[in-house]
């Protein structure tokens, strides 16, 4: 099973085998947020095989919509030439960003080994605030944590850290600069979104 970055997707000291744990932090309301979409992925990855790319895509995406502030996730990846874009180009660009969050997380998480995701902690960081987790499998693991900021009365993720350093966001940032400045708004939405299909080509 692939378990390459984006939007993916999870948890840390894995409890019950494939259920997500929160331990002390059951009452923080971004934990809980985290646990519930932990809770949809494990889903979604027992039953991969039959639902297929476009199945798991159609399952994970009330999940993830629900979990991710996509639009503010989107700005924060274009950066600085966000402001000088139409509504209609950022809405454009939220769609496709989101046609291609939601199916990186259906090809990375194509199937189940036994994995568990649990919370480690969360920390407050001014407005942010920051959950701690861990994925386990196969012996192996993977520290993630997302970063959360209150949207409309929920906590919403806005990025996602890997193994304590890597930023999803910002990785993504350079080359979409680049696709901006060669050929504007409609060349990176065309860009994300023939990625999002060869994602769900199983390619």
């Amino acid at each position: 099973m692939r378990r390459a970055p984006v939007l993916a997707l999870a948890a840390a000291l894995a409890l019950t085998l494939g259920a997500p744990s929160v331990r002390a932090q059951a009452n923080d309301p971004a934990a809980a947020q985290i646990n519930t979409f932990d809770h949809a992925l494990l889903d979604v990855m027992k039953r991969a095989k039959a639902l297929g790319p476009k199945g798991r895509y159609e399952a994970l995406r009330p999940a993830i919509e629900e979990a991710f502030d996509l639009p503010a996730m989107t700005r924060f990846a274009v950066g600085t030439a966000w402001s000088g874009l139409s509504a209609e180009q950022q809405a454009t660009l939220v769609k496709a960003f989101t046609r291609m969050t939601v199916a990186t997380y259906a090809h990375n998480f194509d199937g189940f080994d036994g994995e568990t995701f649990s919370l480690e902690k969360v920390d407050t960081r001014g407005p942010d605030k920051l959950v701690h987790s861990r994925l386990r499998s196969s012996g192996s693991a993977t520290e993630l944590t997302y970063r959360m900021r209150q949207s409309a009365g929920a906590w919403k993720v806005i990025d996602v850290y890997y193994n304590g350093a890597v930023s999803s966001l910002l990785g993504q940032r350079s080359e979409f600069a680049t696709t901006l400045a060669s050929g504007g708004a409609a060349a990176l939405a065309k860009s994300l979104d023939r990625r999002a299909e060869t994602l769900l080509q199983g390619k």
